[in-house]
């Protein structure tokens, strides 16, 4: 790698973290750039990765455009203090209905009880079905049907 990519790299890291995009890919010709970052708990907002200050093409770099002004997430709501947090025990992949075109286990607005299906993680072509832990009603489904989810990561919030 030459001087000018790493330089490109680092501006690329940096914009990365700023922004706190979780995963990057980047594949041209022979250059093949995968990261990977650590992030804190709480939704994120996601940026708009064309504005990304990188621009190395297979024959070499080019300069790279001076970076774009941050991308600031909406101001958020009042955080609600009875929110419960329902997280994936697994990894997997997230459905939120038994079958492909039938209705949702659950939806924002609908009781739920404690034990109840709330959803199906699919890991290793096994389906879980992953229960409320706590009683009340749904406000959000964090996360989109098909969508790969991380160990931890939160699948719905609920209101105690």
């Amino acid at each position: 790698m030459k001087p000018e990519d790493i330089e490109d790299l680092k501006q690329l890291v940096e914009f990365l973290k700023e922004n706190q995009v979780a995963e990057f890919d980047l594949d041209r010709g022979d250059m093949k750039i995968r990261l990977k970052f650590n992030q804190a708990a709480g939704p994120v907002a996601a940026p708009i990765l064309a504005s990304l200050p990188f621009a190395a093409a297979p024959g070499g770099p080019s300069a790279a455009p001076p970076p774009a002004a941050p991308v600031t997430p909406p101001p958020a709501a009042a955080p609600e203090i009875e929110l419960h947090i329902v997280k994936s025990p697994i990894v997997g992949t997230f459905y939120g209905s038994p079958s492909p075109g039938s209705a949702p286990f659950v939806s924002p607005g609908d009781r739920v009880e404690k034990g109840q299906v709330i959803c199906i993680v699919e890991a290793m072509k096994l389906m879980n079905e992953i229960e409320a832990d706590a009683s009340g009603e749904v406000v959000k489904c964090l996360v989109t049907n098909g969508q790969p989810i991380e160990y931890g990561q939160p699948l719905f919030s609920i209101r105690t």
